[in-house]
């Protein structure tokens, strides 16, 4: 795949700033004593990539913010969770956004977020057994609320992009 400089530097700008987030995230404390509940913020960079970039982008900027983090968080189980998740969010995202206008982000964002969830319990039932789908439901609604939050900031970052977009349009730039 041949990547102008452009949006190469673009990919990579994007992924350095999921796994920023991703990074700060692991310092915030978990409030919830289940494995695996957290907010997801760098999927606010994924939800935005996946209305504004070719599937192949995302996909670049999903595998290497999970291989990346995985590395920055001395976690190699973490990242086998990430991975199935992370594709499974993303391939559902792909599919939905044929249906579902830059409008609708945030029910995306919960599908997606529920997907990974999924991808991570399948994982988990494969390493553990069958008794971690007793987590399931836990992780459910808690991605839907993560999804909502995470599709809403990248609604407002849309919004945002758009807003600044008209005015130096406006201003003649």
């Amino acid at each position: 795949m041949y990547l102008k400089t452009r949006k190469l530097t673009e990919l990579a700008l994007l992924t350095a700033v999921a796994l920023i987030i991703f990074v700060v995230e692991l310092q915030i404390p978990n409030p919830f004593p289940i494995p695996g509940v957290k907010l997801g913020l760098a999927n606010i960079v994924t939800v935005y990539a996946v209305y504004h970039y070719r599937a192949g982008e995302v996909l670049l900027i999903v595998v290497v913010r999970i291989l990346l983090g995985s590395f920055f968080s001395g976690s190699i189980m973490t990242m086998m969770y990430s991975m199935a998740g992370g594709l499974l969010c993303l391939i559902g995202m792909l599919l939905l956004k044929r249906l579902l206008s830059e409008k609708y982000i945030w029910v995306c964002s919960v599908i997606g977020a529920v997907l990974h969830n999924i991808g991570q319990i399948a994982v988990a039932c494969f390493v553990a057994g069958r008794g971690m789908l007793l987590y399931l439901p836990f992780l459910l609604v808690s991605g839907c609320l993560a999804g909502a939050f995470t599709g809403v900031c990248a609604q407002l970052l849309i919004k945002r992009r758009l807003s600044r977009q008209t005015d130096r349009d406006k201003s003649g730039q």
